[in-house]
């Protein structure tokens, strides 16, 4: 099946006895037991599994093309679950550009649990130098937040299947719709749910995908099930809903945010565009080799001072200042201001995650906020 078949019928598990088109939410706690003590429904306590949760992981998995998923209750539980999975003095390497929040956990949560070096993943030559004897994991993060650095995720995987590594991406900016890891060779592919994937800023989640059935996997999966950090049924049921129509929203955004892209790239107050569908970005050729589309993900560098910045931000009337990403409704953010004074992004940088309103008053908004 197609994508767009996928999104519509993977999540579907079981013909109800009521004859539901649409999974139904299960929001029972417990399951009846038979008289041998089995689970004839194939659920015994709804933090382990839930029918909703089962679509929902049945779904993703379809969709980036693997052998399995874990539905969390946000994108930072389902990246912890990795990290919570390795031994303590394992030795990570991931990007120099990534997610606020992962970078944070890596820094204070694991700090002296995990060792960790931040590196440039886009110069794949350089990636040997920093193996150690107690390397496990690359976590890659392509296109990167917020400077849409793109990782070469065949190159890098290369590498980890020469050391005996595990390779981890974070392919949250794609979407499972425009970017499969796995077919490119990563074993862990990682979507904070909340974005694209619900894509209505109305429901928190995060999902891990494997490439197959491994003993790290297995750890992963119990510390699903017995930290208990899951997604109710209905964070599960609205996830479903979201995911029937996002190959379809994905196509917007690729549209709304390649039109907005060239724009602000001949706007004379901007200083520079990062868009990894732009043929100025310097991982262009390899975006269009392992991307089909670029959604609506872009930052800008706006000539002048983080002052300067925050006044466009604050001067544009569409764009909701808000933090978060993937959602029908545009955003904007000055985002070195979410990351906080240690933060190495740039004060002129404004994030935009485009939306799918009209792309003329998405343009004129711009430029009267560029104007003032």
């Amino acid at each position: 099946m197609q994508t767009e078949t996928i999104a519509i019928h993977a999540g579907n598990l079981t013909r109800s006895v009521t004859g539901d088109v649409t999974q139904p939410i299960s929001l029972s706690t417990t399951f009846f037991r038979d008289e041998n003590g089995g689970y004839p429904g194939g659920h015994m306590y709804s933090r382990v599994s839930n029918p909703n949760r089962s679509a929902l992981e049945k779904v993703l998995t379809a969709l980036d093309k693997g052998a399995d998923a874990c539905a969390f209750s946000s994108g930072n539980t389902a990246g912890m679950a990795v990290f919570q999975a390795l031994l303590p003095g394992s030795h990570i390497i991931a990007p120099d550009d990534m997610y606020w929040g992962f970078k944070k956990q890596l820094l204070s949560i694991f700090k002296g649990t995990l060792e960790i070096d931040f590196v440039d993943l886009t110069d794949v030559s350089n990636i040997a130098a920093y193996i150690r004897e107690n390397t496990v994991m690359i976590w890659i993060e392509t296109p990167s937040n917020p400077l849409l650095k793109v990782t070469d995720i065949a190159a890098v995987a290369a590498i980890t299947k020469q050391h005996g590594l595990t390779l981890a991406c974070d392919s949250t900016f794609a979407s499972p719709c425009f970017q499969h890891p796995i077919e490119y060779g990563a074993d862990l592919v990682m979507h904070s749910s909340t974005k694209y994937i619900g894509g209505h800023s109305d429901v928190l989640g995060g999902v891990l995908i494997t490439a197959a059935h491994t003993e790290l996997w297995e750890k992963i999966r119990n510390i699903q099930q017995i930290g208990g950090a899951v997604p109710s049924p209905f964070d599960c049921f609205l996830l479903l809903r979201s995911i029937k129509t996002l190959p379809y929203r994905m196509k917007g955004h690729h549209e709304n945010g390649m039109a907005l892209a060239l724009y602000l790239e001949n706007h004379p107050e901007i200083e520079a565009v990062y868009y990894p569908g732009l043929p100025s970005h310097p991982q262009y050729e390899i975006a269009k080799k392992q991307m089909t589309g670029f959604s609506g993900m872009l930052s800008v560098l706006v000539k002048g001072d983080g002052a300067r910045a925050k006044k466009v931000v604050n001067t544009v009337k569409l764009f909701a200042q808000a933090t978060s990403l993937g959602a029908v409704e545009s955003l904007i953010e000055h985002r070195a201001s979410v990351e906080g004074p240690d933060t190495k992004t740039p004060q002129n940088l404004i994030r935009i995650s485009v939306g799918l309103e009209h792309i003329d008053d998405l343009i004129q908004d711009f430029e009267q906020a560029l104007r003032v």
